[in-house]
């Protein structure tokens, strides 16, 4: 199974791509977020080159209307907070454009998988240049969206937030989401008894996104983006309902709130196994030693 990951490359896309390998990534398209997309492209450039990902390719450096929203705020300005040591830098270069590499890919193959960590820009934009295309895709298990309260706003996630009418856009489309929402995502924590077992710079890494959690008064922090990628990886350990979503875009106190209602393409998460989830997320995490990164 061939994949290609849409991603704004912060600490938990990095743990989500060390487990989504296992399947085989085919490309990787980098979209702003967690960053903006200097400290996206930097991240993702030392990422690629320490565990011989294939070269990402740039995508969108905004919402199609414009707006950047990023979590720089709660990550830092680069998006990856540490405790210290971080991946190797690697220097700064001009990249392929995701939108042709996006749909080359996607031309050569029929029901095509995407894991989307991040906004929806690329993948909305991607439909709207080549709309011949949309029908390529099997389904996109995106980390993204609020089956109850949400975590950049009251009501919405911040992947939705970001960008909600990228969402819209590709809902309009009716192509298959596999929407892995902030509930399931909570249930699965990394706490400070694996930190430990981790090597350097990933215990670092790792360690600066637990400190999210720990400054809060909680015990964990969620892995958000690895449960998606567990999703692909090990779809047993998932209960799953059909549904039809939607995005709202008119209401500016509930912008990017998603529901869902029953049947329709869309599928949410209704139930999983946390336990084997958890083991396989931080089973991903555990280099043998600190020279193999």
């Amino acid at each position: 199974m061939g994949l290609w990951v849409d991603t704004d490359m912060g600490v938990d896309d990095l743990a989500a791509l060390l487990l989504a390998q296992r399947l085989g990534i085919d490309g990787i398209s980098l979209v702003f977020g967690c960053a903006e997309m200097p400290g996206v492209r930097a991240n993702a450039l030392a990422a690629c080159a320490a565990f011989g990902w294939p070269e990402p390719v740039q995508g969108a450096d905004c919402a199609i209307l414009g707006g950047i929203e990023t979590a720089k705020d709660i990550l830092g300005p680069d998006g990856q907070p540490t405790r210290g040591e971080r991946l190797a830098p690697v220097p700064d270069r001009a990249l392929g454009a995701a939108l042709p590499a996006l749909a080359r890919w996607l031309g050569a193959r029929g029901n095509a998988q995407i894991l989307a960590l991040g906004p929806l820009t690329n993948l909305a934009t991607l439909v709207l240049a080549h709309p011949d295309l949309a029908a390529h895709i099997g389904c996109i298990t995106w980390m993204g969206g609020a089956t109850g309260r949400g975590n950049h706003s009251e009501h919405a996630e911040f992947n939705a937030l970001a960008d909600p009418e990228a969402l819209a856009v590709l809902l309009s489309r009716g192509i298959p989401i596999d929407m892995v929402d902030l509930e399931p995502c909570r249930r699965v924590q990394i706490r400070e008894t694996d930190i430990a077992r981790l090597a350097q710079p990933l215990q670092d890494l790792m360690g600066g996104y637990l400190d999210i959690g720990l400054t809060r008064g909680r015990p964990g922090m969620a892995l958000y983006d690895p449960v998606a990628a567990a999703l692909l990886v090990a779809p047993d350990l998932f209960t799953l309902s059909d549904v039809s979503l939607t995005v709202e875009l008119h209401d500016a106190e509930r912008l990017g709130q998603t529901r869902t209602a029953p049947h329709g393409v869309h599928r949410v998460i209704t139930d999983l196994d946390t336990a084997a989830v958890r083991r396989l997320c931080l089973s991903a995490l555990l280099v043998p030693d600190a020279e193999a990164i």
